[in-house]
């Protein structure tokens, strides 16, 4: 069964924990609930709100299933997050081959993820019948390390082609970036609930090198994963759409599970980056050499709807 990404984004809520359920009640005299969920089915829970109040027994529960509590902030950006500091069985001898890694494989596989991004990016302009070649052109042009910086020439030329030549990537923006932004902060909480999954350290990354981001690994690991949002939030903002609103975040948060094409057969998003990190855990222990990637193709249909709102 595929879990529920749960999001809080009204004021004056209660978060608890209850007999194995997530209780959400309406602050007040009188404590209405407003609905409860299996914590075991819950994959994420997003607060996206001032004022929500909740019990530290349930964000023990949380932390113990390896579950991130994302905490939203302006614009609807990742502000903070909590996760659990065990993920996995083997976790310590996982972070001993994450750390002792070796530059050269770091750098093949920062340049495995950097093409598959632009693949994907690539695909949906052929999805959406815009010119692809300037993004397929750069695949090739890719060298380990990616130490001419193709990931963002790509995705200068990305954006243009996507959302028009005024169009700016502004995390401060409301409109198209807000949407991005909510998709992504989705996006973020899959990605980090995979990586401490697969007994990898969330801090320890690949390329992204901010000394204040904690959540290097997860922010290089989601890259492939982007352009899926970014296809829908075209589709959104085609209809019209450029609110953050609760039918937006629906069709955003819903992304999770549209399914991708991979070696193995189709997957949702979601265990695509599970198998991801999984794969790159494999291979810092030397099981394995290539790593995980969907292929390049975008889904044109709404994956799975799945109930993801308690309120």
């Amino acid at each position: 069964m595929i879990g529920r990404i749960v999001e809080i984004a009204d004021n004056k809520r209660h978060l608890f924990l209850l007999r194995g359920f997530m209780v959400v009640q309406q602050h007040g005299t009188e404590r209405q609930e407003l609905g409860r969920i299996p914590i075991d089915d819950v994959v994420a829970v997003i607060a996206n709100a001032h004022g929500i109040t909740y019990t530290n027994n349930l964000l023990v529960a949380l932390a113990e299933r390896g579950i991130p509590f994302v905490l939203c902030g302006a614009n609807h950006n990742t502000a903070g997050m909590l996760v659990p500091i065990g993920g996995h069985h083997l976790q310590a001898k996982r972070f001993d081959a994450q750390i002792a890694a070796s530059q050269p494989t770091i750098k093949r596989i920062w340049a495995e993820i950097v093409k598959a991004k632009l693949q994907q990016q690539s695909a949906v302009l052929t999805t959406l019948g815009k010119p692809d070649i300037p993004l397929s052109a750069l695949v090739k042009k890719v060298k380990s390390g990616d130490p001419d910086n193709i990931e963002a020439q790509g995705a200068r030329r990305y954006w243009t082609l996507l959302f028009g030549t005024t169009f700016r990537r502004n995390q401060n923006d409301d409109g198209i970036n807000a949407l991005l932004n909510y998709g992504y902060t989705v996006l973020r909480a899959t990605t980090a609930r995979s990586v401490i999954a697969a007994g990898l350290h969330p801090t320890i990354g690949l390329h992204h090198c901010n000394e204040g981001n904690p959540m290097r690994l997860v922010d290089d690991l989601m890259e492939p994963f982007r352009p899926m949002i970014d296809y829908r939030v075209w589709q959104l903002a085609s209809q019209g759409k450029f609110e953050i609103n609760a039918e937006t975040k629906r069709v955003l948060v819903n992304t999770m599970y549209d399914d991708m094409q991979t070696s193995s057969g189709i997957s949702p998003v979601m265990v695509c980056t599970q198998k991801l990190a999984t794969s790159l855990a494999r291979i810092f222990l030397g099981e394995e050499k290539k790593l995980f990637i969907p292929n390049p193709k975008i889904s044109t249909e709404i994956g799975v709807l799945v109930e993801n709102e308690v309120d």
